[in-house]
């Protein structure tokens, strides 16, 4: 390739560097100053009133200065949110192929749903007479859940997958606590190549954690598992299909063992995008199991507000939901808001203030009702079909640290290819960014050295598959070729070159100050 003076172009270098420019900018890629570098402090892009005279209620701590806020006319503030939107890097962009994360096409008929009159403008305080149309969504929704997991009850009130963890091990809490077993059993058994939520949700809430060695193949062995149990062992927390992208063979072996031994099965449900229409993990023996709507069902990360992670629960842990649930009485839903109204049951408390997360309960129904049944299980499907297809595709250049089974909805590999290349596993990912993409989960799961995991889910299709296969193949290449330049300070192309982030964390700036007045030549 030449470059803008007709010789050729170093590896990664920009070509626009020969042509610099008065404003910074490169074409229509602007140089996005801070707000703080073009507003006034002394100026607001709108008129306001003074305010009347109030006694302050704050005690004493109220701002004594001045806020340091600047202003901006409204053109001037839409240009720059705008010009900071067109440097994101998205899934409306392009593909996304953040392993463990399931970054999926967001329908826009999802969004058109949730933004309906009694369902985008609906309020919590409102009288529960008033929606009615609401309560049966999360019902209907409630309902979905259970039969695509074959389990007996769920509670819809966690706002994300970690959140949902905690109401899980909460409801196993408080189930052995009602046999009055809460003295003895204080362990939780947490593999090694569990999500880290996993080991901090159960320490969070007073349980002892024990590791569960993987084997080499990266799987969990129920003979491991039941070395480590006992009378003082509550749960196990385990992913399926795991954080290796492997559906853990043993599973049913592992739940069996736990029954038997008087403890639970709890299963981290952020990778059920795999298996939804396939298999039943009420089936395989689950007692508990979160649920990202944000992930498998594919409401947007964040979008709209929290995300939503619901709970599964099996018949023996169903009596201790937390409140609010919601239960039919005669023509009419009732949310039950407080024990005394819970009859039989017996909730743990409540996790969260309201009940769930409106937008992603409407977006969730919404991809469930449009796909029906057999899209959902093709959409599993499809993401396992495209996973294994990357797979392929790399597999002769990247090296893969467990070979002998199957991926599920994402690829995983290690390090061990880039050996002796002078090239890491930050140095590629950070190339990725010049070639288009978005990096790949880096360094997760620990138990794989120098992991690189690939999700690329079921939206997208063979021709943008086929293309970010060949990038990375061609990168891969040049790695073993020796271009170590093409790596060593990438990405290259990127509005803000790689940063020296050993240095960012130790010395962080957390303050903008004025710089100094450039001095006038003499």
């Amino acid at each position: 390739m030449l470059n803008n003076q007709g010789r050729p172009t170093a590896a990664g270098e920009a070509t626009a560097s020969a042509h610099p420019t008065f404003t910074g900018n490169k074409a229509l890629q602007v140089e996005e100053a801070l707000l703080f570098e073009i507003g006034r402090a002394e100026v607001t892009g709108v008129d306001l009133d003074e305010p009347e005279a109030v006694k302050s209620r704050l005690g004493g701590l109220e701002r004594k200065g001045a806020i340091g806020l600047v202003g901006l006319s409204e053109p001037e503030t839409m240009r720059h949110f705008v010009r900071l939107s067109q440097k994101n890097y998205g899934i409306d962009t392009g593909l996304f192929p953040l392993g463990s994360c399931t970054m999926k096409h967001n329908p826009r008929l999802n969004e058109k749903m949730a933004r309906l009159p009694g369902f985008g403008d609906i309020h919590p305080l409102q009288p529960q007479s008033t929606v009615q149309g609401g309560l049966e969504l999360i019902s209907e929704l409630a309902r979905y859940l259970m039969v695509l997991t074959g389990t007996s009850a769920v509670t819809m009130s966690p706002k994300a997958g970690a959140h949902g963890e905690l109401a899980g091990m909460m409801a196993i809490k408080a189930a052995i606590e009602a046999k009055g077993e809460g003295a003895k059993r204080n362990v939780v058994l947490v593999p090694e190549s569990a999500h880290g939520t996993n080991p901090a949700t159960a320490a969070l809430i007073g349980f002892v954690v024990k590791s569960v060695p993987a084997r080499d193949d990266g799987t969990v062995h129920v003979e491991d598992v039941k070395a480590l149990l006992g009378p003082d062992v509550a749960a196990i927390m385990l992913t399926n299909p795991n954080t290796c992208g492997i559906f853990e063979p043993q599973v049913v072996e592992i739940a069996k063992a736990m029954h038997d031994a008087g403890a639970y099965f709890y299963c981290d449900g952020a990778n059920f995008n795999a298996i939804v229409g396939k298999a039943k993990p009420g089936d395989l023996g689950i007692d508990a199991m979160h649920i990202n709507l944000h992930k498998t069902f594919s409401t947007p990360h964040g979008g709209g507000g929290p995300g939503a992670g619901p709970v599964v629960l099996s018949e023996r842990l169903a009596p201790f939901a937390p409140l609010p649930f919601i239960r039919k009485e005669g023509e009419k839903l009732v949310m039950v808001e407080d024990a005394s109204d819970a009859g039989s049951a017996q909730p743990f408390g409540r996790v969260t203030a309201f009940h769930g997360q409106m937008g992603m309960f409407t977006r969730a129904l919404a991809y469930m009702l449009s796909h029906g049944a057999d899209g959902m299980k093709q959409a599993s499907e499809d993401a396992v079909l495209s996973a294994n297809y990357i797979r392929a595709g790399l597999s002769d250049l990247m090296s893969i640290p467990f070979p002998d089974h199957p991926s599920m909805h994402e690829a995983l590999f290690d390090d061990e290819w880039l050996k002796d290349t002078g090239v890491t596993t930050l140095d590629f990912a950070k190339a990725m960014i010049d070639e288009g993409y978005h990096p790949m989960t880096m360094y997760f799961p620990l138990v794989v050295h120098g992991a690189m995991l690939i999700e690329p889910t079921e939206s997208e299709s063979r021709a943008s598959l086929d293309l970010f296969i060949m990038a990375l193949r061609d990168l891969a290449m040049a790695a073993k070729k020796g271009d170590t330049a093409r790596f060593s300070g990438a990405p290259y192309h990127a509005p803000r070159r790689r940063l020296d982030e050993t240095r960012a964390a130790r010395t962080p700036i957390l303050k903008w100050t004025p710089p100094a007045p450039a001095q006038a030549a003499e």
